[in-house]
């Protein structure tokens, strides 16, 4: 681990941090980061990603760490590393230099954590061993992170009220993280014409990451089978007529994550077809992006698209009726089964290990509707909140051969206008949109999303 010179501005932010948390409790914490995991022998380990709430008030990723948090005061609890452990990882700095770096007040070592446990809150760490031992310390079994209880509960929330909205610290980090992944989309969008396989393209977007020392923030996906959500498998040929929907984004040394999606043709020009359902889904991006600022629903953004995209499936003969009628019957969930995107800050899903204690505004519970339900945020949006704004399109043969869903939307959907376009198995474009005082701002926004944009990119690089 390296302390960069910006150590006493990073200071400064964590002190206001607790500073502020100190506002809404009062009662003592204590956050762990956690600890690395072996793939197969203890020397072996996957890499190691420190807890997002400890990240937030400690600032660097420290292994095997914890901090306690009182009336705005901050304690840094860990070990020294062990004189051998230079010979196979070199020098680090010790605990007094990084407590230094952070503003930490006092530093102690792991074993004196467990006289500081008693009446203090936490919030679980996704990670068995550390669960354990917070258990231990605290006395008390740590339950789910999602079913926090007590003071715990309260924690969780005061955490959520603090993280819901970024400070100049959290966006100095979060637009590197943007800008890093615009330059691995375009890296991307330059390899295709080249590229045998979904994974040679995989292997442009996050090389470029990796060069500027950050990690993916998520799994990539990278794929010409656009209709499956979350692919994860990179081994599929490309061919001239295929869409190529890369979902890719960085994330700093510090956990800060972007998320981008484009979507582009493999021969570096849309199809009728494509370019048609494509310019849909552009669409309803552009009328929810023009539509943020403080104080708009989130959820009715969502309903913004939906409308948009079952305008533009009637126009195509694709659906049939009044758009506002199929968003009522969530007929365009057969395209459009996702929710329109979500919080972004330390996670890619920020706060989502919390339930929808911090995506939901207090009272209100996730819809039993299809594509609804989905949705993972639900609040009126506030200035300095960063939030992804994602539509798409997807043929999904599970949903669209379901036999219910054939017999409810039989006199809806045009099926045989709809083999017409099997050129379009999955199109989804994404934005990280920061709400301002008065409007908002995209991030992303050096990315080209409008497809004679996109081609001209495509054909010139």
């Amino acid at each position: 681990m390296v302390i960069h010179n910006s150590s006493s501005s990073l200071a400064e932010t964590l002190l206001h941090r607790r500073q502020r948390l100190a506002s809404l409790i009062n009662f003592p914490v204590i956050l762990w980061s956690g600890y690395s995991n072996p793939r197969n022998f203890p020397a072996n380990a996957f890499p190691f990603r420190a807890s997002s709430h400890f990240l937030y008030f400690a600032g660097l990723p420290l292994p095997n760490a914890a901090i306690r948090l009182e009336s705005g005061k901050l304690e840094l609890f860990m070990d020294n590393p062990e004189p051998s452990s230079a010979l196979w990882h070199g020098e680090m700095p010790k605990r007094e230099e990084i407590a230094a770096a952070i503003g930490a007040d006092v530093a102690r070592t792991m074993s004196e954590l467990k006289h500081r446990g008693r009446d203090a809150a936490s919030i679980p760490v996704q990670n068995y061993r550390t669960t354990l031992i917070q258990s231990q310390i605290l006395q008390r079994e740590i339950s789910s992170p999602s079913h926090l209880e007590g003071l715990d509960q309260e924690l969780a929330k005061a955490i959520a009220t603090l993280r819901l909205t970024h400070d100049t610290g959290a966006l100095i980090e979060l637009r590197k993280a943007a800008a890093v992944s615009v330059e691995a989309h375009k890296a991307g969008m330059s390899a295709t014409p080249k590229a045998k396989l979904e994974a040679a393209v995989r292997a442009a977007m996050e090389g470029v990451i990796i060069a500027h020392n950050m990690t993916t923030s998520y799994n990539s996906i990278v794929t010409v089978h656009g209709e499956v959500l979350h692919n994860e498998a990179y081994h599929h040929p490309l061919q001239p007529g295929d869409l190529l929907l890369a979902d890719v984004g960085a994330e700093t040394p510090m956990g800060w994550a972007a998320d981008i999606t484009r979507t582009w043709p493999v021969s570096g020009k849309f199809s009728p077809t494509q370019r048609d359902v494509y310019d849909i889904v552009l669409a309803a991006h552009d009328a929810c992006i023009a539509t943020i600022s403080p104080g708009v629903e989130y959820q009715d953004l969502h309903l913004l698209a939906a409308t948009v995209i079952a305008e533009g499936l009637v126009n195509l003969g694709i659906l049939q009726g009044n758009p506002e009628d199929l968003v009522d019957m969530d007929a365009h969930t057969l395209f459009f089964p996702h929710g329109i995107g979500h919080l972004l800050g330390l996670d890619v899903h920020d706060m989502e290990d919390l339930g929808d204690l911090a995506g939901y505004e207090a009272g209100r519970k996730r819809s039993d509707r299809f594509g609804l339900g989905y949705l993972r945020l639900n609040r009126p949006l506030k200035s300095g909140m960063l939030v992804t704004i994602e539509p798409g399109f997807y043929q999904v043969p599970a949903i669209l051969n379901d036999a219910n869903n054939r017999e409810k939307y039989q006199n809806i959907v045009n099926w045989e206008r709809l083999s017409q376009f099997a050129d379009v198995r999955g199109i989804r474009i994404e934005d990280d949109v920061l709400v301002t005082d008065d409007s908002s701002e995209v991030l992303t926004l050096e990315l080209p999303t409008q497809a004679n944009a996109v081609e001209d990119f495509l054909n010139s690089h």
